[in-house]
């Protein structure tokens, strides 16, 4: 199966420091595009595949939206069904790292709430492959942290959690277990709070947005902006 997706490719010839933005239950491939402009400030190809879940209205029947797998209230994902998940997202990535002027050495995952569980299994799979982890309203499933516990590879690999202390949805006693979760592995765990729900502030945007410029793309400089250029 083939993944619907939306990109934003920066002016110039490349490769880019990529951002690999995966969207959450019920949203689509537009949902986190509009993060583009501002990460790496426009200097990033940003690639936001769609679920290839249909989420349909029970009354109109109509599609409202798309996830990754199906979500069952206080149970861990189906294994199969989350193993065809991370399958279709994993060769859509494959090609699209081939489609586009990535810069392989500086490519990012960056998920929101269910498309973090999909970030958090791409990362702890292939850690090698990616410059860091932005990890916002998500969690950890133990069984994907239990499978990463003898990668050298996660040594010193930075990741960013961010969640809200009013999240109705993903609480954040699950966003404190994720962090335990991941700190036995290595990485380098940045952990951030902001009073908000289910959603990115204009607070943890900020943070967000320097973790980036700080831990994610390292030496990686953007382009020179002139103020009033």
């Amino acid at each position: 199966m083939k993944l619907l997706h939306t990109a934003y490719v920066p002016e110039g010839e490349g490769p880019f420091p990529t951002v690999v933005a995966i969207h959450g239950w019920g949203a689509n491939a537009m949902d986190l595009l509009g993060l583009a402009p501002i990460l790496h400030r426009g200097d990033a190809l940003v690639l936001c595949p769609q679920g290839p879940l249909a989420l349909a209205d029970p009354q109109s029947r109509m599609v409202v939206g798309f996830g990754w797998f199906p979500l069952a209230a206080g149970r861990p994902p189906d294994p199969l069904e989350f193993a065809q998940a991370t399958g279709i997202l994993g060769d859509w990535l494959d090609e699209a790292l081939k489609q586009y002027p990535v810069d392989r050495n500086h490519v990012v995952l960056l998920g929101f709430s269910q498309g973090g569980v999909m970030a958090y299994d791409l990362f702890l799979r292939e850690p090698s492959r990616y410059a860091g982890l932005a990890a916002l309203s998500t969690w950890l499933p133990p069984e994907i942290a239990d499978r990463a516990h003898a990668n050298e590879a996660l040594k010193g690999r930075p990741v960013l959690l961010i969640h809200g202390t009013g999240d109705p949805m993903v609480s954040v006693d699950q966003a404190h277990a994720s962090r335990d979760r991941l700190l036995p592995l290595g990485v380098s765990v940045t952990y951030r709070e902001f009073e908000m729900g289910h959603e990115i502030s204009p607070d943890a945007l900020r943070a967000l947005l320097e973790w980036f410029e700080d831990k994610a793309f390292g030496m990686v400089r953007p382009s020179l902006i002139v103020p009033g250029a």
